[in-house]
């Protein structure tokens, strides 16, 4: 059965779905926008659990373009998937590295064994990454193979990046 791939407007804390996915920084410290409503929905224990995650070099627990998993306390989901995208700054692998963390995310929502995925609009925040590029790139992930998920439900707080996921996810819809 083919993945179903949906953008809707709301509030990713909120949403029942198996996991979900924490537009992360590489530390995996609190931060704001998705990341912070994130941590203060699901208590003190996610940032515990971000800190007990290994750093992988000095101050670096998740690099840029992978994701790490922890449980998601008081979430109404099983997980909470942090990826972490690029910095926007134009250069030529700001695209490969966004792509790299939407399938970081949704493979590490397959290996968990999920069925159903919320993910937010990654990088466009604070990162500064340009929504419409964004919006294409998690499409064309979406699309590139079969996931072994049930569904795909990308969940976006403002009226214009949902637009923006919505024009992109049925531009990026195969034949």
């Amino acid at each position: 059965m083919p993945t179903r791939i949906v953008a809707i407007r709301g509030d990713i804390t909120t949403v029942h779905v198996d996991a979900i996915v924490n537009a992360a920084n590489e530390a995996l410290l609190v931060g704001g926008g998705v990341d912070g409503a994130i941590h203060d929905a699901a208590g003190p224990e996610l940032l515990a659990a971000c800190l007990a995650i290994p750093e992988v070099r000095p101050g670096v627990r998740c690099p840029t373009g992978e994701a790490r998993v922890t449980p998601a306390f008081r979430l109404p989901v099983q997980y909470v998937i942090h990826a972490v995208g690029p910095f926007f700054r134009g250069r030529p692998e700001d695209p490969v590295l966004l792509a790299s963390a939407f399938r970081a995310a949704l493979r590490r929502a397959e290996e968990k064994g999920c069925s159903s995925v919320a993910v937010p609009a990654i990088s466009c925040g604070a990162f500064g990454y340009p929504v419409p590029a964004a919006a294409r790139i998690s499409a064309e992930v979406s699309h590139e193979r079969t996931w072994a998920l049930a569904e795909i439900r990308f969940v976006l707080l403002s009226r214009d990046v949902h637009a923006a996921w919505r024009a992109a996810l049925t531009r990026g819809r195969p034949p």
